[in-house]
């Protein structure tokens, strides 16, 4: 499995992971819908990476790339480092991860 792969659906998991928990701690229904379908498109991404799909990493990029910027402006707002903080991280982490692989 190559890193890309790996870190796009890392990234993924932990987008819908973050939605359910945002759903729990606050009933936000905003962050669950969007945690699961980041997630799940993430996910999409990565089944088009594992089969050799052409859109697969530009999809990951894009949608990486769109949460760093969603992430970064609500880290920008709140300054509390969960979770935004964390995402906005491990964001650019994966986008360094898909544009070396």
């Amino acid at each position: 499995m190559n890193p890309t792969l790996i870190v796009t659906l890392m990234y993924g998991l932990l987008s819908a992971l973050g939605g359910i928990q945002g759903y729990v701690k606050a009933k936000s229904k905003v962050s669950l819908i969007s945690g699961l379908v980041s997630g799940a498109l993430l996910g999409v991404s990565g089944v088009g990476q594992w089969q050799g799909q052409p859109w697969g990493k530009g999809l990951a990029l894009g949608l990486t790339v769109a949460l760093v910027v969603i992430f970064g402006v609500r880290l920008q707002k709140t300054r509390q480092w969960m979770p935004a903080g964390l995402m906005v991280g491990l964001g650019c982490g994966t986008i360094v991860v898909i544009l070396a692989g």
